[in-house]
């Protein structure tokens, strides 16, 4: 009796089974199913191995000859690595990719595409591009121009500023002048922008700027 709640406490759990254990479900077309995966044995259900329709394992829980041998017990013999076939598993029980800190995505991706388990793929491929977009992101580059600018041309030059750029200081340089009336005063005005590189150069902006630039050079 003991016996038969363990075992039955482990078929609930959904555990890797013991590679000698016995049962009807290994080998027959009852609710649970036995798999060898590279040594390690793995107990689940017919249902969970058939999510994925399309799938390896749905086709070979569903009787489909793809000559698959099966060790002294009646598990199905799948020459894989069992490390990546838990979150594999896991994945056609709940529908989530969990994966442990040191696991490799490349990895599971490996074994996903093997059984053919489309919505996984999408998923660790949409993971994996948003690291790499992550890593290969290029923080802004901040650009600062000194104009110096008559009082009287101060606010229109604020006011008119676009194409991203920013006011950041105003400086009196105190060269009073007289115009008509009234004495002026000069400022050095401070504005800023960012420039967004991509990885590989220049942002495309800065890109046409530059092209610009030569070619009134040339002209000149």
């Amino acid at each position: 009796n003991r016996r038969r709640r363990r075992r039955a406490r482990r078929m609930e759990a959904g555990e890797a089974a013991p590679a000698g254990a016995g049962g009807r479900a290994a080998g027959g077309w009852g609710k649970w199913v036995r798999l060898n995966v590279g040594g390690t044995v793995f107990l689940t259900t017919r249902q969970t191995l058939c999510r994925e329709q399309k799938s390896f394992l749905s086709r070979l829980c569903q009787g489909e000859e793809l000559q698959s041998d099966r060790d002294e017990t009646g598990a199905y013999l799948i020459d894989r690595d069992p490390t990546y076939f838990g979150p594999i598993l896991n994945f056609l029980r709940h529908g989530k990719l969990v994966l442990d800190k040191d696991m490799a995505e490349e990895g599971v991706l490996e074994e996903a595409e093997f059984y053919n388990i489309g919505p996984l793929i999408r998923i660790i491929k949409d993971r994996m591009e948003e690291k790499d977009y992550t890593v290969t992101q290029v923080p802004p580059k901040h650009v600062y121009r000194v104009l110096q600018c008559q009082e009287e041309e101060l606010t229109q030059m604020v006011s008119t500023m676009s194409d991203g750029w920013r006011f950041e200081q105003l400086v009196n340089i105190g060269s009073s002048y007289n115009y008509g009336s009234e004495d002026q005063a000069e400022f050095l005005c401070v504005v800023s922008k960012e420039l967004y590189s991509s990885p590989h150069g220049l942002s495309s902006e800065s890109s046409r700027k530059t092209k610009l630039l030569q070619a009134r050079g040339t002209r000149m």
